[in-house]
């Protein structure tokens, strides 16, 4: 039988799906195993409901198809506006450009064990990570030559560039990543650890370095690889923007 958690080490949910069953009854298993839960009707619900400020998800739990605002134009809208890890629930297997666009899924039905190993990150799909953990997010050699060379303000404004460019190419990534395209895999891939390198951006570069090196069958394992370097990409650009509120806050 599966064991409740400790409310208190895990993450507040975001649950939008448009189905008042599928919602009612994800949303109590959810608070039976020990989350907290917020649920939406819709995408333009759940926007609104982050755009409040009345939940700040460390999750968000969305259903692949529902009307008006939903695929990946909301996930795209969710990942501006929180930095939530976003999941896809489908009663099928959601298609590529959704897969590539999240942090992974879960097919209906599911039981409580199962989607707890995926907010909870324990499954085998969302542990494995090609970032080295000791590697840090940002060179201090490069960080400490910027804040000679300039103001603190304009060092904070580089790195908010560099952000601003990661979310841009993270996009255009999920999208190349769904038709299959490693060419423009590649391309991407070159951009980052090149604007990044300069950056001293260590993690972002060097996955920009392994989506350079993709090979042309980008049809076959090597796609879910540049899925986990996305998904990788992310995390790096999570660790600038935290770097960013801790050594050069506005």
């Amino acid at each position: 039988m599966f064991t409740p958690a400790d409310q208190s080490k895990l993450p507040v949910v975001l649950l939008i799906d448009d189905d008042l069953v599928s919602r009612e009854v994800t949303a109590t298993l959810l608070t039976m195993i020990g989350y907290t839960v917020h649920t939406a009707v819709s995408g333009t619900a759940g926007l609104d409901l982050l755009a409040s400020g009345a939940c700040i998800p460390g999750v968000i739990l969305m259903d692949a198809q529902m009307p008006g605002l939903g695929g990946s134009e909301l996930i795209s809208q969710l990942r501006v506006r929180c930095k939530a890890h976003i999941y896809i629930i489908s009663g099928s297997n959601p298609p590529p450009e959704l897969t590539a666009a999240s942090d992974g899924f879960l097919v209906k039905p599911f039981t409580a064990e199962a989607i707890h190993q995926l907010i909870d990150g324990h499954s085998s799909e969302n542990n494995h990570s090609l970032l080295d953990p000791h590697e840090p997010v940002v060179s201090a050699e490069v960080l400490a030559q910027f804040r000679k060379m300039m103001p603190e303000t304009a060092v904070r404004q580089i790195y908010t560039a560099v952000i601003a460019d990661l979310t841009q190419r993270i996009d255009a990534l999920s999208t190349a990543i769904a038709k299959g395209d490693a060419a423009e895999v590649r391309r991407i891939g070159h951009a980052i650890k090149g604007g990044c390198g300069m950056a001293g951006a260590l993690q972002a570069a060097h996955v920009g370095a392994l989506l350079e090196a993709a090979p042309d069958d980008a049809q076959d394992n090597q796609l879910d690889n540049s899925a986990t370097l996305l998904r990788d990409l992310r995390t790096a650009a999570q660790g600038l923007e935290r770097m960013l509120d801790s050594e050069l806050p506005a």
